[in-house]
């Protein structure tokens, strides 16, 4: 006799608990550790963006830091705009890739944002913020 299993069968593909897993985007460890020593506090908003931006990039002689801190500045980007842009979420990508999608359907690869500011500074986190949450 077989016994029906009462959850989703092995072969179906089972999507991510979004709510879970953005708590986890939104530690960004490395980021918070870097911003600490600076005196930046991270409390996920976008004044918080600004600051992180005013930082001296010290971090640019560390070719070891330097990819990680890179995408935890993007987590960090997208928590922001999860939390404080209407309708804005996480949205994971056939590809693996964790990309911010607005209201609009527009999708945001903030993680490539992030390591491209952790590299030279552009876009700016606040700037890209900005082009996301404005009118």
């Amino acid at each position: 006799m077989k016994v029906p299993f009462p959850g989703k069968r092995r072969t179906e593909r089972m999507a991510p608990d979004l709510d879970g897993v953005a708590e986890l985007l939104a530690e960004c460890d490395l980021l918070r550790d870097q911003a600490a020593r600076e005196g930046v506090r991270l409390d996920d908003t976008a004044a918080s963006l600004e600051r992180l931006d005013q930082m001296l990039p010290r971090w640019r002689t560390d070719p070891d830091i330097l990819p990680w801190l890179g995408s935890d500045a993007g987590l960090y980007l997208g928590t922001v705009i999860v939390r404080t842009v209407p309708g804005a979420g996480w949205r994971l990508r056939p590809d693996g890739q964790f990309v911010v999608r607005l209201a609009s359907g527009r999708e945001c690869d903030v993680v490539t944002s992030g390591q491209e500011w952790a590299v030279d500074g552009v876009p700016e986190l606040s700037q890209f913020y900005a082009s996301v949450a404005g009118p």
